[in-house]
């Protein structure tokens, strides 16, 4: 049978494989760490799990409304200055937000900007729109190249994505640069398009600053969250946008035939998460932060690395420890192979010569990945 052109041109996601690849090395007896996946291995909160159980209780596991439950949708509201529901629309996780956007304001032949590296499925959910992805490199840094991007918009251009704290790098872009991304979007009728799944992993005290609060941009600002990374949700599969009421109704319209309402009892969840209190969420934070130092410690002592700001993700380079007509991805097989750790090669994230490592793993682990990589370099 012959697959359509556009499935095609669109590869699976590179971090997502490692979930299944990792399972089979464990059924075969393998001692394996996985540094791949972006996912905390603290327990989701017991608020969480009671708010979804008296969901299941009152048997709330029928249709409901394709934008989310009403109550989650006014509670995540109340946290945007002069947003309204009508403005949040919840998903199946915030990665179906983004592929929803795209197929709603995107046309063929429209081009979007995304500085690189950047998350895996970017770029392919802008193809499966029918459009282009134009990837301008950060600098050595990791902050983003203003000069670059600018030169990089077009007639075609359509929207610019901005991802911060970002991942796969861990940086985070100051309100100075974000002012000038929104400069720029207005003077040039784009869409800005800002990803902030890790909203609240800012660490070393820096401001947590967001696109949304320029009030001058928001007319022409789609911003997605989620509750997978905040709140240790990744199976519940919930996240949201926050949009223009124009763009909010599409997605609706879009979801309406694609799956409907996002899982009942989940949302019940979400909400219940919405009510905690931040104090346990400020305490994971920060180990979170102690965590980074150690693995920043351990890995600076093998290859040249960026401290990171966010997120929970080192992005080192690792270039110097390639053989002969090595890339990343074989440098990471290798390291699988020979240690049974489990690292991204950064050549998944668009940049060749690196490795992403998360560390939001429990400290024994991390210690012990990093000695046995040690041991092989």
């Amino acid at each position: 049978m012959k697959l359509s052109k556009r499935i095609q041109t669109v590869e699976g996601s590179k971090t997502a494989r490692f979930i299944p690849l990792l399972d089979a090395l464990k059924r075969q007896g393998r001692s394996v760490i996985s540094l791949a996946v972006g996912e905390p291995t603290d327990d989701t909160p017991a608020p969480v799990i009671d708010g979804t159980k008296r969901a299941l209780d009152r048997q709330e596991t029928r249709y409901g409304d394709m934008a989310g439950l009403m109550t989650l949708r006014a509670a995540l509201a109340g946290r945007f200055e002069g947003c309204r529901p009508e403005n949040i629309v919840v998903f199946n996780g915030s990665k179906q937000a983004l592929y929803s956007i795209f197929q709603c304001i995107c046309d063929p032949g429209d081009q979007v900007i995304i500085p690189v590296p950047c998350w895996v499925s970017f770029a392919e959910q802008v193809k499966l729109a029918g459009s282009e992805p134009v990837f301008v490199r950060t600098k050595a840094d990791h902050q983003l190249d203003l000069e670059g991007i600018a030169a990089a918009v077009s007639a075609k251009t359509k929207a610019i994505l901005i991802n911060s704290p970002n991942n796969p790098t861990g940086a985070v872009y100051p309100r100075p640069v974000l002012e000038r991304i929104a400069r720029l979007a207005v003077e040039h009728d784009l869409v800005v398009i800002a990803d902030e799944a890790y909203d609240f992993f800012v660490y070393d005290n820096l401001p947590r600053f967001s696109l949304y609060e320029l009030e001058a941009v928001r007319e022409r600002l789609i911003l997605t969250r989620s509750f997978s990374k905040h709140y240790a949700m990744t199976g519940f599969r919930v996240g949201y946008a926050v949009a223009p009421t124009v763009v909010a109704a599409a997605m609706v319209r879009l979801q309406s035939h694609l799956t409907g309402n996002v899982c009942t009892f989940a949302q019940h969840g979400a909400v219940a998460a919405l009510a905690m209190d931040d104090g346990l969420l400020i305490r994971r934070r920060a180990d979170l932060q102690r965590k980074r130092d150690l693995a920043f410690e351990q890995v600076s002592a093998m290859f040249p690395c960026i401290r990171p700001q966010g997120a929970f993700y080192l992005f080192p380079d690792i270039s110097g420890h390639l053989q002969r007509g090595e890339t990343s991805g074989d440098f990471t097989a290798r390291i699988l192979e020979k240690t049974g750790v489990a690292i991204v090669p950064g050549e998944d994230f668009g940049k060749e010569g690196h490795v992403r490592i998360c560390f939001a793993v429990p400290d024994d682990q991390l210690l012990d990945a990093f000695r046995r990589i040690r041991e092989v370099l």
